[in-house]
């Protein structure tokens, strides 16, 4: 999920759960005003994404450690911990009094909880148990910027602050909070619809033991990318569960959001294609050698749909560069964790290294072998 989608789903939250009149507020010297109260839960469901600054150490380091100990359960209570601290620290000197640490934990705890549970419906990834585990929870229900996600969050807000000076002002954030639950259960659905197309297809196309999944797609929750792992490739479809034709040929003047929203075809038009994780039969063999080095480990642990790119064969180095199927999007021309193996000599003794591929992100297209 996008940080300022993060930003927003935390402000609803705090508003949310925020007492219920400002006579409770006077009630208790430990209550933050209403105004702190949600900026700070935008702040502490935003912090998550503070990993950001490693993807300038090294081009690894962001695969390796992105949503990792800031999204980690693990370390909620220490994270909710220093920032309450923190803030405590800050707000005096800003006004010579304010709240303890305990009055600012609960806001800081649930920002950052939701901001894990919005990034782990995403297809990413998220490793809520790093520091014990780098396992990644992944429930792929939602594209990583849905609109309609941010649409709804944006609505709740609005509705608060419209109904700020009533006894009901946090209800609209409440029922905002409601929808956009049965919002992603609603996707759910889709999902299911979507994994019961593609294991359709293995049937008809006889493969057996076949691994199903569907990714969302953007625009619209009823675009998705159904897989069929049959172990040697990828089929996979470009599907809307909602169009019965075909969509209009695009306009020359067509917009983004027309451009990417215009590949889902309905089921009974869908164009099932392939992608070789290997690539053709003059390539297999030393994709099968890169793919299985221990220097490439990191891209086994994190790609879900691992297919070859290419193969750059010159003198004096060979690189054989690796990508991720679920990072594939049409209509938009950048693929991000393009990774592979490269050694300076052309001849097995060469000895490789690992590399992302940077600054050739402009083919947003798919091998097909």
């Amino acid at each position: 999920m996008d940080t300022l989608t993060h930003a927003l789903s935390g402000a609803l939250l705090a508003r949310a759960t925020a007492p219920k009149s400002s006579a409770a507020y006077s009630a208790s010297p430990d209550a933050l005003p209403l105004k702190r109260r949600i900026a700070l839960g935008a702040i502490a469901a935003a912090f998550p994404d503070i990993d950001v600054v490693v993807s300038g150490l090294s081009p690894l380091t962001y695969l390796y450690h992105h949503r990792g100990v800031t999204h980690s359960l693990v370390m909620l209570a220490v994270w909710t911990a220093l920032l309450a601290w923190l803030c405590a620290k800050l707000w005096p000197r800003l006004e010579n009094k304010g709240p303890p640490p305990r009055a600012y934990a609960g806001v800081i705890a649930w920002g950052i909880a939701v901001h894990i549970a919005g990034d782990c419906i995403t297809s990413f990834g998220t490793m809520v148990f790093a520091l014990l585990s780098d396992w990644r929870a992944v429930i792929s229900t939602t594209f990583i910027i849905d609109l309609w996600f941010s649409g709804i969050i944006i609505a709740g807000l609005v509705a608060s602050w419209l109904w700020r000076n009533s006894h009901w002002a946090r209800w609209p954030a409440v029922v905002g909070l409601s929808v956009l639950c049965a919002y992603v259960a609603f996707q759910y659905v889709l999902q299911q619809r979507a994994v019961s197309f593609g294991e359709r297809y293995a049937v008809s196309a006889g493969i057996r033991n076949a691994r199903v999944t569907a990714l969302p797609r953007p625009v619209s929750p009823f675009n998705w990318m159904v897989v069929v792992d049959d172990g040697v490739q990828f089929h996979y479809a470009l599907v809307s569960l909602s169009r019965r034709e075909l969509p209009p040929p695009l306009a020359p003047d067509a917009g983004f959001m027309a451009r990417l929203g215009e590949p889902y075809l309905p089921l009974d038009r869908a164009v099932w294609l392939q992608a070789s994780r290997y690539g053709s039969l003059e390539q297999a063999a030393v994709a099968k050698e890169v793919m299985a080095h221990p220097q490439f480990a990191f891209f086994r642990w994190f790609a879900m749909y691992p297919v070859l790119y290419r193969v750059d064969s010159g003198n004096p180095s060979t690189c054989v560069w690796f990508q991720d199927l679920r990072f594939f999007t049409p209509g938009r021309a950048a693929w991000p964790f393009r990774y592979g193996l490269c050694r300076e000599r052309r001849d097995a003794t060469g000895e490789w290294r690992a590399h992302e591929l940077l600054g050739d992100n402009t083919d947003s297209k798919i091998p097909v072998y």
